[in-house]
């Protein structure tokens, strides 16, 4: 299940585990009455707490996480760069500013067969754009100019720091209803002795089955967003190119790797129909016919 699940929802998942463990070491925020009850009140507040943490936290994480799983090397202006790594410099940038952004994205080249790009980073000022060198071997210059308009409207959009907000919200819940669960669950065991062991494995397992079926909350947003960086990448670039970087995706999309899909928000995607609630990519025909039928 995990390996369904995007690089920021996985980090997420592994930092809030790591905050709600130290937290239980050192008996951080007791929400528990003088009568052995739950004091709710308290419990939503420890639970903001370690939720908006935990999502900050892989946030400022993003960009970095990024680089390291998918071995990217960032193209640096100034550096001695190839005549096709300048030019893809150069193409970013253009678009870059073509949409607003005064603090140019970091542009990088990961080495991989799969005909991908993504685009990343905590801030609109503190971004990453990469793409596959098979993106960049099998497309044309307009698709590629059409996928790189998508990644930057992704970054103006501020869809990193949305999703971000919206994973603090979610891993509030999970936070609180993890806890009330294995309340439950730990005043079922007879021996006292056992209780507080009890209370903490569960505390960590409904954490963690919570997260995963949080998930779907986040995906649904993350394909809502989809369709917002098509339209926008269609305005950066023109929607003729955004629709032929997308008519070239959908052939292409059996060479996206799957076997790192817990990568998945990095990767546009085409999942099977029946893992469509996990997915974070719409279908590319939905996405086509919707950037072609649009009125802007």
């Amino acid at each position: 299940m995990f390996k369904r699940i995007m690089l920021f929802l996985l980090t997420n998942i592994l930092v809030i585990t790591t905050i709600s463990i130290i937290f239980s070491v050192f008996g951080i925020g007791n929400y528990r009455t003088a009568a052995g009850g739950i004091d709710f009140v308290q419990l939503l507040i420890f639970s903001a707490v370690i939720g908006f943490t935990g999502s900050l936290i892989s946030l400022a994480m993003s960009r970095w996480m990024a680089k390291r799983a998918m071995g990217v090397r960032v193209l640096k202006p100034g550096s001695q760069m190839t005549g096709r790594e300048q030019a893809l410099v150069d193409i970013v940038h253009r678009i870059a500013r073509t949409a607003g952004m005064t603090h140019m994205p970091e542009v990088g080249i990961y080495d991989s067969p799969e005909v991908n790009a993504f685009a990343t980073g905590p801030s609109k000022r503190s971004s990453l754009v990469a793409l596959s060198t098979g993106l960049l071997e099998r497309m044309d210059q307009d698709a590629i100019e059409g996928v790189i308009a998508h990644e930057i409207a992704h970054i103006t959009n501020g869809d990193m720091v949305t999703m971000t907000l919206l994973q603090g919200v979610v891993n509030t819940f999970v936070v609180f209803l993890s806890r009330i669960a294995a309340f439950i669950v730990s005043n079922l065991v007879k021996r006292e002795e056992l209780t507080q062991i009890v209370h903490f494995v569960c505390v960590i397992v409904f954490q963690i089955v919570f997260s995963i079926l949080g998930s779907i909350v986040v995906m649904a947003f993350s394909r809502y967003r989809e369709y917002h960086a098509d339209a926008g990448g269609a305005a950066f670039a023109g929607r003729d190119k955004m629709v032929h970087a997308l008519q070239s995706l959908k052939q292409m999309k059996d060479m996206v790797d799957t076997s790192q899909s817990s990568l998945a928000t990095l990767k546009i995607s085409n999942r099977p129909k029946m893992m469509s609630l996990f997915s974070s990519h719409p279908d590319l025909d939905d996405r086509i016919n919707r950037l072609q039928n649009s009125t802007h």
